[in-house]
């Protein structure tokens, strides 16, 4: 318990400057900042900066009165009024068709923390009455709390969920010890986003791009650099998605038996050199802070591709003047196959405080589930909050079908469901965060003269340490 409460401290402290990385955890404001009226980036990605619950004592910004409720009615928490609450409301009004008494009260969290915090309190307090029937979580984290805290959760088991309808990847963060506990809100699943009309100077198309190695996709951008002066790729280098990402389409890890495995792991040597190599040649702009990688880099006009969570395309979207010039593919990879991968998202847990179990796993199983509400759900989320759900059979309805318009018609949200099913399960870690930081640090450290072997070892000698070993 000190160790994983050390690792969550150092996580906070290293990460207090990424909150703006990727909406949601805490990053409601910044998301209004980098995506003006469509505010939607989902909270999931540097969730880390806000992981302290395990050291303040800060209440959540609302609370839940449970024993106040309906016989019909379940209480929530959530973050983000652009983009999570929608998709909540979108699945209370589809249950509404099975059960027209139904009331889903929810109760509004100025970031992910809140909740993160109301959960140690409960436990640590031994009064889980002060919790809510429902809370979202992060995925990153969700396995943390339910190992540290298990008697504050209820299994979704017998919630009559089809999970192989969900994705595998998506579910392998609520599965713990064989049980399933969340039920997916959204489709962290990323994309590989590219300029089609900078792809046509340099004499390429998007077929060109897709299913290649990244050698070839290092060739490619330094001509793209060369003729139009513009990135193949940005990244928020202060917040570094990139190697979790790149490993993950390879089907690897940077995680083995629970231990880091920096050293030896040869094809995460190798991505780090890809990652290196583009940067020192100007065909990655590896940028110093989360504003300057959506403000200047993407909105600014300054790149050709775009590699993240889909999270990410109501930014793109700022820079109108490129509508209709993009499209999405997989990701390169170290043999030319095509990869996928998936970079945040967060799921609904029914907590040991809910009085109505079977409510609100029919709740969960009729809408998020994908159950008969799915489409109805999806559908809504989709049109009000921008999100993007998992629910392979929900994305054969009319609206996710269609075109969209920045994307030159492409079906992109048909086309990211698809691709979230083909996303492979890596080990993951508590310690994803910590991880990420060190390798951010060595591919800076090897940029500025390094050796990339030491950097290496070092990154992960720090890891270790700070999982107490």
């Amino acid at each position: 318990m000190k160790r994983k409460a050390l690792s969550m401290i150092l996580a906070s402290a290293m990460t207090l400057s990424m909150i703006a990385g990727c909406g949601g955890s805490g990053a409601a404001d910044t998301a209004a900042d980098t995506t003006a009226e469509t505010a939607t980036e989902p909270a999931e990605t540097t969730e880390a900066a806000d992981t302290t619950a395990e050291t303040t004592e800060e209440a959540p910004a609302a609370t839940a009165d449970v024993a106040s409720e309906g016989e019909h009615e379940l209480s929530v928490y959530a973050w983000d009024k652009n983009f999570n609450i929608p998709a909540l409301e979108a699945a209370e009004k589809a249950f509404q068709e099975v059960d027209p008494e139904f009331k889903l009260n929810i109760i509004e969290q100025s970031a992910s923390s809140d909740v993160e915090n109301a959960v140690t309190l409960a436990a640590n307090s031994g009064d889980y009455s002060q919790l809510p029937d429902i809370v979202l979580f992060q995925d990153h984290y969700i396995q943390n709390y339910v190992t540290n805290y298990p008697d504050a959760w209820i299994d979704l088991e017998d919630a009559g969920i089809d999970w192989s309808n969900l994705g595998a990847e998506k579910i392998s963060y609520s599965t713990i010890d064989g049980k399933h506990y969340g039920a997916p809100v959204d489709n962290g699943t990323s994309i590989f986003a590219y300029r089609t009309d900078i792809l046509e100077e340099c004499g390429y198309t998007i077929d060109d791009v897709t299913g290649i190695t990244w050698d070839r996709w290092l060739e490619i951008g330094r001509e793209v650099k060369e003729k139009t002066g513009k990135y193949l790729l940005s990244m928020d280098h202060n917040g570094d998605d990139l190697p979790y990402m790149m490993m993950q389409a390879e089907g690897l890890s940077q995680w083995k038996d629970g231990q880091p495995f920096f050293v030896g792991n040869e094809e995460l040597k190798q991505i780090l050199q890809v990652i290196i190599t583009g940067a020192q040649d100007g065909v990655i702009y590896l940028c110093n802070d989360w504003s300057e990688y959506t403000d200047t880099s993407i909105i600014g006009d300054q790149v050709a591709g775009v590699f993240n969570g889909n999270w990410i395309i109501p930014t793109m979207e700022q820079n109108a003047e490129a509508s209709g010039k993009w499209a999405i593919t997989t990701i390169p990879t170290l043999s030319g196959k095509e990869g996928y991968a998936a970079n945040g998202g967060s799921s609904l847990y029914v907590t040991a405080n809910c009085s109505k179990p079977e409510l609100a796993k029919s709740f969960l199983a009729y809408t998020f589930g994908g159950g008969d509400g799915a489409i109805a759900t999806y559908d809504d989320a989709l049109r009000n909050g921008g999100v993007i759900g998992t629910c392979i059979s929900a994305s054969k309805s009319d609206v996710y079908q269609e075109g969209v318009d920045f994307f030159n018609g492409q079906s992109i949200y048909a086309d990211i469901v698809a691709m979230g099913a083909k996303v492979p399960v890596v080990e993951q870690s508590d310690y994803h965060y910590n991880a990420r930081t060190y390798i951010q640090a060595a591919i800076t450290n090897v940029i500025n003269g390094a050796d990339l072997d030491a950097e290496l070892q070092g990154a992960e000698d720090q890891v270790k340490f700070e999982m107490g070993q």
